[in-house]
């Protein structure tokens, strides 16, 4: 009888003990500089939403959060290194569609699989694709380019940063969308697609919001429609493509952090209040829709389920494309 009451004693003392270190760990993080792997070049998009966040929670909470570009292989490279890291908290990285869902259907081999070697710890932002045109073609809709491209399959051409890409990808959806057969021409990035729309070499260009957008203000490009579910905040004007009589039809862009698979929960937990206080403040939603982008926050969990789900949907996309890299 003493020795069970000395057990329950002990396991009653030992609790508030436990809860106490998850306490004191928590109100203790970050005790060193964070790095905020960034796994494209500096000047992207990825990189400009990366480093905006690093700036914010410095500032806001006296933090110390370094930036370290990590570009190669479409963001893989910077991925896998997060994906190798110690799961301290100490080492997070800005992720986004193409590298988290699209990249590990679309290489033979990648050294990761997202959905478990990375935790889900703040969505920051999406991005909008849009359909635009040179601002003197001859398609001022996008039912004009859905005609023409029935009337003569495989003659109306759109260009893309390249194969395999989320904004890609999004031309191939609209073709089965509206059953009608369009031109992929690739680039090797947005700006060598831009010029060949621009100088009227490719009928049509599919281009994330904030490639095209000083082009459309400059009136040089005619958006005809973005792919998202709601309008730009950068593009009001622009219907969807669900508006135009495709329902449902879905196609964005998104930036998360995330962190190694096993970092402690309350550090997880740190991270995505700390990040979706920042998404709150008017200033920081100005600086993201200056972007182009559309500022979101949620909650880890729903972030995690949003990854999981776009991970499966991604693989029939990209298998049905035929898109491979070696």
């Amino acid at each position: 009888m003493i020795r069970k009451l000395t057990r329950t004693l002990a396991l009653a003392l030992a609790l508030p003990l436990a809860f106490a270190a998850v306490a004191v760990h928590a109100q203790s993080y970050p005790a060193k500089p964070i790095r905020m792997i960034v796994p494209f070049p500096p000047g992207g998009g990825t990189d400009i939403l990366a480093r905006l966040v690093a700036q914010k929670l410095t500032e806001a909470n006296h933090w110390t959060v370094v930036p370290d570009n990590r570009g190669g292989a479409g963001g893989t490279i910077g991925i896998a290194e997060a994906a190798r890291a110690a799961p301290t908290g100490y080492d997070i990285v800005m992720g986004q569609k193409d590298n988290m869902v699209v990249a590990p259907w679309l290489y033979k081999s990648l050294s990761y699989n997202p959905v478990k070697d990375l935790t889900a710890v703040a969505h920051v932002a999406y991005t909008p694709v849009v359909i635009v045109t040179q601002a003197n073609s001859k398609f001022k809709t996008l039912d004009d380019v859905v005609k023409a491209a029935r009337a003569a399959p495989d003659t109306v051409t759109y260009g893309s940063p390249g194969n395999g890409t989320t904004i890609h990808l999004a031309g191939e959806i609209f073709n089965s969308a509206a059953k009608i057969k369009m031109r992929h021409v690739p680039y090797k990035g947005s700006n060598a697609a831009m010029m060949d729309v621009l100088a009227g070499n490719v009928d049509l260009m599919v281009s994330s919001v904030p490639s095209a957008l000083a082009q459309i203000k400059a009136g040089k490009l005619r958006p005809l429609a973005v792919t998202s579910a709601k309008r730009s905040t950068s593009l009001p004007e622009t219907p969807t493509v669900a508006e135009l009589g495709y329902k449902g039809f879905d196609v964005s862009t998104w930036y998360g952090v995330f962190v190694p698979a096993g970092t402690p929960k309350d550090i997880v937990a740190t991270l995505n209040t700390e990040i979706n206080k920042l998404l709150a403040t008017p200033e920081m939603k100005a600086a993201i829709i200056a972007q182009g982008a559309e500022p979101e926050s949620m909650t880890p969990d729903h972030f995690g389920a949003m990854l999981k789900t776009d991970y499966e949907k991604w693989k029939g996309i990209v298998q049905a494309s035929g898109a491979t890299i070696e």
